[in-house]
């Protein structure tokens, strides 16, 4: 059985990658002008065919940067897919603040202030889960 902290690191990463792939893909990776496809890693190829992630293709185009294929075990992937998930959320912030900036009807502005609390909570949870995810020592054995 699998240690409470790979558990919880799997569990992290689904509902990161489900929660973001109901957006559309400009709205996860704002300014994203690749030309090339980018290969993806083993790592990120065994995730995105898990049977939890409903949408394989937004999966491995969401996964498909540079630092992700270079993350060596789940513990550095599931730490930039937090990182990742936090700048994200960090830039959605930002164009509600524009929002909120304009003329607009007080119940738009109270619903807009519910998004923008939203994504601060977003935003800090990603950046705890991020700082918390540790190496997990493999066991050793004895010989």
């Amino acid at each position: 059985m699998a240690p409470p902290n790979q558990i919880c690191l799997v569990v992290v990463i689904f509902l990161s990658i489900f929660s973001l792939s109901s957006l559309p893909t400009s709205a996860i990776i704002p300014k994203a002008n690749v030309s090339l496809p980018i290969p993806s890693s083993q790592l990120v190829e065994n995730l995105c065919n898990g049977k939890a992630i409903q949408n394989r293709r937004f999966c491995l185009k969401a996964l498909s940067t540079h630092k992700v294929i270079a993350a060596m075990d789940t513990t550095q992937l599931g730490t930039i897919i937090m990182k990742l998930g936090a700048a994200n959320a960090k830039a959605t912030l930002n164009v509600y603040n524009e929002i909120i900036k304009k003329p607009g009807s007080p119940q738009a502005l109270k619903a807009l202030n519910c998004c923008v609390e939203a994504y601060k909570y977003a935003i800090l949870s990603f950046e705890m889960v991020s700082s918390g995810l540790v190496e997990v020592p493999k066991p050793q054995t004895m010989m």
